[in-house]
């Protein structure tokens, strides 16, 4: 049984491919990439050397060009905060007299209970404040 050389770079790139699935690795796709475009080099009738070189060139263009590019992305935070980081820096109205003990504000559209950072502080009802920290279901303003 004589089997081409394009067929055993592709057994070799669904071999890598294996991998990339069970690990999520994507250097190995990478790899297989490169395997691919050997096993095409080889289909077009060129020498192992050419295949190894393909293989070779495209995989470490792969790995030098998408791997940072990827981890960049992998790295950013969020850019949409939620929950209780969404409300934090926010500005709220107060409705009831707030001070280092307690008392309401009205934060995105609903009634939150609300103490002052500096417990020598108050505001009157009307007021403007910036909520600063949330402390279980209590707003933390100043």
């Amino acid at each position: 049984m004589d089997i081409d050389a394009w067929v055993w770079w592709l057994i070799g790139a669904v071999g890598l491919g294996i991998p990339l699935v069970l690990t999520a690795m994507p250097e190995f796709g990478m790899f297989a990439a490169g395997a691919v475009a050997a096993a095409i080099t080889a289909a077009l009738g060129g020498g192992i050397v050419a295949q190894v070189l393909v293989f070779v060139i495209v995989s470490v263009a792969l790995l030098a060009v998408v791997r940072p590019i990827a981890n960049r992305h992998r790295d950013q935070r969020p850019q949409h905060r939620s929950g209780i980081d969404a409300l934090k820096g926010r500005s709220a109205v107060v409705l009831e007299r707030v001070d280092g003990s307690g008392g309401r504000i009205k934060l995105a559209g609903e009634i939150w209970s609300a103490r002052t950072l500096d417990s020598e502080l108050s505001f009157e009802p009307g007021q403007q404040v910036d909520v600063v920290d949330i402390d279980g279901a209590t707003a933390v303003v100043m």
